[in-house]
């Protein structure tokens, strides 16, 4: 598997994965059963994947000399910053009350950001 290939790999993970627990984030605001520690788990693990994406991105681009459209970079660094506001967010006690809303909303803006990354990547 190449670094690019890896890299591919892991922005339809980013995609796929922050869609997922921001969808199960969202439900779990309204129905309180969903409210379990495996979604935090998963949560941890699709926002830890901006990280991994954007060090496979980096090697590549040192690698293989590629000229990076710099929107791609942009919208690909803004994911991590996501990550981190979230973060600061969780233990606000403006969101006490609205964590899951806050993480739901949060996993599918950075899905979005990991779409639009994608976009510019192929055109």
């Amino acid at each position: 598997m190449t670094l690019y290939d890896l890299h591919e790999t892991l922005a339809w993970f980013l995609v796929s994965a922050n869609a997922a627990v921001g969808i199960w984030a969202l439900a779990a605001q309204y129905v309180p059963v969903l409210r379990v520690r495996p979604l935090w788990w998963a949560i941890g693990v699709a926002q830890l994947s901006t990280f991994a994406i954007a060090i496979v991105g980096v090697l590549m681009v040192n690698r293989y000399d590629i000229e990076l459209d710099q929107f791609h970079a942009l919208y690909g660094f803004s994911a991590i910053v996501a990550v981190g506001i979230l973060y600061s967010y969780r233990g606000s006690p403006f969101v006490k009350d609205k964590v899951y809303l806050l993480y739901g909303l949060g996993g599918l803006f950075i899905m979005g950001l990991g779409i639009r990354a994608m976009y510019l990547g192929t055109h």
